[in-house]
């Protein structure tokens, strides 16, 4: 519910208060005492959903925008005559649930802080994320994104393409830009100073640990996220909810790849730039994509009739470029969608193959039936510096072999079916465990 408070002009005052009657509106008049050219300010409360439409009908009767109006959220309204309201515009077809455009843009408006502030929590934000990914913890991690201001621009470019406010647009792009720039520095510059502190081990890589690497092979299903996130921000802001957990999902989406970006550079390590930068660009930009078609479909339009098309014919523009650009990134994402399911196939089979060596069943029968693969580790060299494709270079097996046993011709038993699995020549270390079962 909403409570609407509108000034009147001079001559205006029967007009406005006809509108109020025929929509069957309970309202409070008083005199405008100040001296300026309103004679009054009528006050009456709305479902939601009827703000939009109702403003517009005073519009359209000669409110004009000079006069102010302000939209309060009102938590109980008692009354017959909106109780009726409120079931009409239930019972409308094209009735939902989503703010009116004024509240929209004053809401996306606030979101987009103010630059101190948002300088100084993106960039604590980032140094937080930078942290946990070097502490390899997630809580903190998470912690990160709870701080960071980042759903604000992304709902202000988008609510400023559809209504054709270019100055709110071009606010939450800047921002958007420098946010990203800021947050990577920060955790460049934070990385740099931990390793020359010594405050983690010299011979650290950063690769290895899984927080970072969770950031290094995006695939498609990064794109999911970020998609489901702008999507998420735009029904929140247009249904007048809070926005706080959705500006968490959108942090995840942003701060930890960017935090990753400022530790390859910090490191030196332009692999993990490339690859967590291309996750951070592809997630920025989908969110914005998700954002803009939730808030066209939603119904948002610029005030002024003839200002639609231009809104539109933007809007187009903006989604054009952002799905080319989501498209040309998007072959680096299949690339590691590839090499994910290309190197999990290699993983398995050779697993299998060495399975194979000790089954009883097996092609070897019962010569090496004695001996307990304890575990299979494959690794993976780069192979492609665009795609990020890898090839198996490396096998370690572990095997638990009885003390009465030979571990004779095991080895180049393993090393054949190895190979063969692989589908290339791989190295191969045998490491073999003498164990005792007793019963």
């Amino acid at each position: 519910m909403r409570l609407v408070q509108v000034t009147i002009p001079a001559g205006k005052k029967e007009t406005v208060l006809s509108v109020l009657d025929d929509e069957g509106i309970d309202y409070v008049l008083t005199d405008e005492t100040s001296g300026r050219r309103y004679t009054g300010v009528v006050y009456f409360p709305l479902p939601k959903s009827a703000v939009e439409p109702v403003l517009e009908r005073l519009r359209e009767v000669g409110l004009d925008e000079q006069a102010y109006t302000v939209v309060l959220s009102a938590e109980t309204v008692v009354s017959r005559r909106f109780e009726a309201l409120k079931e009409e515009y239930e019972e409308r077809e094209e009735a939902d649930e989503r703010i009116a455009r004024e509240e929209l843009q004053a809401r996306a408006q606030d979101l987009a802080s103010t630059w101190p502030i948002y300088i100084v929590m993106t960039a604590v934000s980032a140094i937080i994320a930078t942290a946990g990914l070097l502490l390899d913890s997630p809580a903190t991690v998470v912690g990160s994104m709870v701080i960071a201001p980042l759903i604000g621009p992304a709902m202000a470019t988008a609510v400023g393409s559809v209504v054709d406010d270019d100055e709110l647009f071009a606010r939450g792009v800047r921002m958007q830009i420098a946010g990203m720039a800021l947050a990577v520095a920060a955790a460049a510059a934070f990385a740099a100073a931990v390793d020359v502190l010594n405050l983690v081990p010299d011979a650290l890589d950063p690769a290895g640990i899984e927080q970072v690497r969770e950031r290094l092979n995006p695939d498609f299903l990064s794109l999911a996220v970020a998609l489901g996130s702008g999507v998420a921000g735009a029904v929140a802001l247009t249904s007048g909810v809070s926005t706080a957990l959705v500006g968490v999902m959108i942090a995840v989406a942003l701060v930890p790849p960017a935090a990753t970006v400022g530790i390859g550079i910090a490191y030196g390590d332009p692999s993990m730039v490339l690859s967590s930068g291309v996750l951070a660009v592809v997630n920025g930009l989908s969110i914005n994509l998700a954002a803009l078609l939730v808030l066209w479909y939603s119904g948002y339009r610029p005030e002024r009739f003839f200002r639609v098309a231009e809104a539109r014919t933007a809007t187009v523009r903006r989604v054009a470029f952002i799905v080319a650009v989501i498209a040309l990134l998007s072959l680096f994402l299949g690339g590691v969608t590839y090499d994910s399911y290309r190197t999990s196939n290699t993983e398995s089979a050779v697993e299998a193959a060495v399975g194979e060596v000790v089954a009883p069943d097996g092609p070897y029968g019962e010569r090496y039936a004695a001996m307990t693969v304890f575990d299979v580790d494959v690794m993976f060299a780069p192979q492609d510096p665009v795609f990020l494709l890898h090839r198996p270079s490396r096998v370690v097996v572990t095997m638990g072999v009885p003390p009465d046993r030979s571990t004779a011709g095991v080895t180049t038993v393993l090393d054949r079916e190895v190979d063969e699995a692989a589908g290339t020549d791989v190295e191969l270390q045998v490491r073999y465990v003498t164990y005792e079962t007793v019963e």
